[in-house]
């Protein structure tokens, strides 16, 4: 894939896939942005979510020159790993976090292992 220049006038946004309480609190603190000629920066994913779904819109996401950082629920992201470890744009910049219900595991975050691999830390399990 090409890599996608941003012109430093241009916003970016953020956008967020995650469960319903993630994307709920990032909107009420002001990531969400729908215009009329736009598509939303926000996916909310529950267990009825089709992954072809949730890998549609990460592939919007990705596409999108506006969106320069892709903030997702570590639980959904391990159900795209194989569409975020293909990844290696530097942008967006895709950041795992964690959700209500699941902790955090540093041995699964996509940016971890990054640098892992590039031995710029050391190993912290």
């Amino acid at each position: 894939m090409a890599q996608k220049t941003f012109l430093p006038n241009e916003g970016q946004l953020a956008a967020v896939i995650g469960d319903r309480d993630t994307v709920t609190g990032f909107i009420l603190a002001g990531v969400g942005d729908s215009g009329l000629k736009k598509n939303p920066n926000f996916l909310i994913v529950d267990n009825k979510t089709p992954q072809d779904v949730i890998e549609n819109s990460f592939h919007n996401f990705l596409s999108r020159r506006d969106i320069a950082i892709i903030i997702i629920n570590q639980h959904i992201a391990e159900l795209i790993r194989h569409l975020i470890d293909a990844h290696e744009d530097p942008i967006p910049v895709i950041v795992e976090i964690p959700s209500k219900d699941r902790p955090y595991d540093f041995s699964k975050d996509y940016i971890m292992a990054r640098l892992v691999s590039m031995k710029a830390i050391k190993r912290m399990d």
